[in-house]
């Protein structure tokens, strides 16, 4: 497993908005829901584009691709509509006092 990655603080990711954080070269997007943290890779399994540049629905807990319009549950990366059958990925989070981590499990 990777190591854990600082995202930012709980302050910095208010409920309703998302953030990217690095792992070295896999980008990994953050999501505040209702003051829970959540992590999926940054790309849409449908035609590998940037999720982070979609649209977070904070009331739906979904991420849309600006490209085709796939949608994506941001608590377990299943997509939730055509054109995506593939689920995004999902990563781990932790939040301790200094904030919130994650990593890519699969190096």
């Amino acid at each position: 497993m990777g190591d854990w990655v600082f995202v930012c603080t709980t302050a910095q990711l208010l409920p309703g908005e998302m953030t990217v954080a690095w792992d070295g070269d896999t980008a990994i997007v953050v999501f505040n829901h209702d003051g829970s943290f959540h992590a999926l890779e940054d790309r849409c399994s449908h035609e590998d584009y940037e999720l982070s540049t979609g649209s977070f629905d904070p009331a739906t807990g979904s991420i849309e691709c600006v490209l085709h319009g796939a949608r994506f549950d941001v608590h377990d990366g299943r997509a939730l509509c055509a054109p995506a059958y593939e689920p995004a990925t999902p990563f781990p989070v932790r939040v301790d006092e200094a904030g919130i981590w994650t990593r890519d499990d699969r190096k």
